[in-house]
Formats: structure tokens, sequence, C-alpha cells
């Protein structure tokens, strides 16, 4: 790769904010979490940084093309809480730039994200504290995924007090990073309208909604709402409880489980 100038570069470096950081995207808002994406190609950085800001929860706190880039981006940037790192950048490997935050003491999580395939580096990378690697090319689904697993790990270990109380508690927690296993929807479901459901149930928090609400927002009928929803709870990814204050039996409102 070469080392172009990055005046010349689409994204206009770590000064300027990434796609969805404007105020407007899914991912901005209080308590988002805050990404920096490294990445020499200005295409490929542009395209992680729109990825980035379509996933509730994430926001872009800024695009660098290069270790010197990066290295400055974080100096301006103390609230970073996640790096998408390509490991292949202009001025030095990328892991050279996780051993240098490392031995700063900066603690900031990073997902390695490379067309590198070799185990050793890989290997390396997690005795860094690379959390995830995704490999290129990648679509908007793997990223996105991944992500919502980080937040899940990030938002359970938050919610967390003391120690863990058993191995089994450990376990839960380091396995909410892994990749889940591709699973077979039931007779009659639908992935695309599994993932509506999801982004929706996910976007309201720990406020829940009916499978009435989920219906209208994702315009499909309530019994099909209902069924996707239900599909969740058993799955494990979701909770319901019902909710009263209405004449008749009452509604069970559904709650992402964070």
């Amino acid at each position: 790769m070469t080392g172009r100038d990055s005046d010349s570069r689409s994204g206009g470096g770590p000064d300027t904010p990434g796609p969805g950081t404007g105020g407007t995207g899914p991912g901005t808002g209080t308590g988002a979490i805050q990404v920096l994406v490294v990445e020499d190609d200005p295409v490929a950085a542009d395209a992680h940084a729109l990825y980035v800001s379509r996933v509730p929860g994430f926001a872009v706190a800024g695009i660098a093309h290069s270790r010197a880039e990066a290295t400055r981006a974080l100096d301006r940037l103390p609230a970073v809480d996640l790096i998408l790192l390509d490991l292949y950048l202009p001025d030095g490997h990328g892991l050279a730039l996780l051993r240098a935050l490392r031995g700063a003491g900066r603690t900031t999580d990073v997902f390695a994200v490379t067309s590198a395939r070799d185990l050793t580096v890989i290997r390396e990378g997690v005795s860094l504290g690379v959390v995830q690697h995704v490999l290129k090319p990648f679509t908007f689904p793997t990223l996105r995924d991944r992500l919502r697993r980080y937040a899940e790990f990030r938002s359970s270990t938050a919610a967390a007090s003391g120690e863990a109380g058993s191995q089994a508690e450990v376990d839960r927690a380091l396995s909410v990073l892994r990749a889940p296993q591709p699973t077979t929807l039931p007779k009659g479901l639908s992935a695309p309208t599994m993932d509506a459901v999801t982004d929706v149930l996910r976007a309201v928090g720990e406020a829940g909604l009916t499978a009435s609400a989920a219906a209208e927002e994702i315009g499909v009928n309530r019994i099909t709402a209902r069924r996707y929803l239900e599909h969740l709870v058993e799955a494990g990814r979701a909770d319901r409880r019902p909710q009263y204050g209405h004449v008749g039996r009452p509604e069970f409102c559904y709650r992402w489980r964070f």
C-alpha cells in the first residue's frame, strides 16, 4: 500500500466527523458507543463508517487513514470506546499501533478489520486485547451483528456488580462476544422480518413494546409480529411480561434481553 497524502483522501482525516456523527444518524445520541475507524483505503473507510452509523447505539467519532492519524485522533478523542482497526496501514502494522496503545495504558477495545488470515497474526491480536476479527470483504449484516454482540457484552458486564458468582457466569459473559452458530428459523418465519422485529425491539430499549406496536412499526399484522416476538423469547433473546391497564385480557410487553 502506498502512503498517499491524507489531505487528498475522502473523509478528511480524524478531524472530520464520520457518517452518523452529525446528530441525525441512528448511532448518535447520548450514551452512544464512540467508534474510531482506522482504514487506509478511503472508500473502505467511508463504507465502514457508514455501516457503524447505521447500527443503533453506535456513533462514528472519526476516521483515520494511517497509524499516525489514528494516534493523533486518539489524543484528541479520549472518549473513543472502540477502534475498527485495519492491520495493514501505510506507515506501520495495525498491531504495532495497538501495542503502543497498550504500552501507554490505553485499554480501548479493538475490532481487527482485515484481510489477514494468518492465524499467528490473529493470535497476537488476541494477546493484545482484540475482541473481534472481521475478515474483509464483509457485508453490513456481518459487522452489525458483531457490533450488537459487543454492545450486549458491554451492557451485561456494566450492569453486573462485584465479582462473578460462578464459572457459568463468566462463560455467559464471554459467550456474548462469540458469533452465534447459524440457526434455522421455524417454518413461516423469514430472516428479513426477524431482523426488522429485532431492530425495533432493540431500539425501544428498557421500555419494551407490545406485538401491536411492533406490528405497526414494521408493517405486519399483530399475530405475525407476536410469532416473531415469541420466537425471540423462546430463543432467550427477549423477555415477556404482562401489561395491565386495559379492559380485557392483558397484552404482553416484550423487551430485548440486554
